[in-house]
């Protein structure tokens, strides 16, 4: 089995922290192949950044050449996953949705512990079109930007900490999911300090995206991921539709 895991900016280290994550998990014959957009922001921190991801995340994955059997958007919150799953025959599973998801299995209501302030409101759209956002307690910043997370790692491990705590406290979050791709291996710092399970979402995407490919299950396509339409596409970094 082979999952292309995508990050959703341009910063290359970045990228190869989210591989290294979801190898971690990876079952024996599992084959992770970190991808890294070849156009975009170094880090995702807004609407326009999230949507030019979008396009940046579906050109670089079907500019990949070798056969794959699923695809994980490693953005929490981006937008893209709806344009992927119209695209491919294989499932598409997003990190936002797959720590969510098994959050709700693990407690009544998760919070989620992201970046900046302004990277909330994008999250929680995205928890709410996904139709995860009625057991979520809270979604708190950190106030560190996505590239503060390598930069100063021990002040970022506290900043995170300190909110899951608030969470459980105050918002009453029985779980907390890392609402950032380049949280990851900060699991048992923050379960050590507050109790409760902590969800990273790309270990929690690489398990639902080894378990739908060994079901044998897929995006269904009879409406709303029904593959586009033929058409030219002007202007394009890639004719992504051939």
């Amino acid at each position: 089995m082979r999952i292309l895991v995508v990050n959703v900016n341009t910063t290359v280290s970045i990228t190869d922290a989210i591989a290294r994550q979801a190898r971690s998990v990876a079952s024996p014959g599992t084959e992770i192949v970190g991808l890294t957009p070849r156009f975009g922001a170094e880090s995702v921190e807004g609407n326009f950044e999230s949507y030019l991801a979008a396009v940046a995340v579906m050109e670089r994955v079907l500019s990949y050449d070798q056969p794959f059997d699923a695809v994980i958007q490693a953005g929490y919150g981006e937008h893209g996953r709806e344009g992927l799953q119209e695209l491919l025959n294989v499932p598409v599973v997003d990190i936002t949705e797959a720590a969510a998801s098994l959050a709700m299995l693990l407690g009544h209501r998760y919070s989620v512990v992201t970046t900046l302030d302004r990277t909330v409101p994008l999250i929680e759209d995205r928890l709410k079109l996904a139709g995860l956002d009625s057991r979520c307690a809270s979604v708190r910043a950190s106030g560190l930007a996505v590239l503060e997370l390598e930069e100063d790692p021990e002040r970022a491990i506290e900043s995170v900490v300190r909110e899951a705590e608030e969470a459980v406290q105050f918002d009453k979050a029985e779980v907390i999911c890392l609402g950032c791709g380049g949280m990851v291996g900060l699991e048992e710092r923050i379960q050590a300090r507050t109790g409760v399970p902590v969800v990273d979402g790309v270990t929690a995407a690489v398990a639902l995206a080894e378990s739908l490919v060994r079901l044998k299950l897929s995006t269904s396509k009879v409406r709303t991921y029904a593959p586009p339409r033929q058409k030219q596409i002007l202007g394009w970094p890639r004719a992504l539709l051939g």
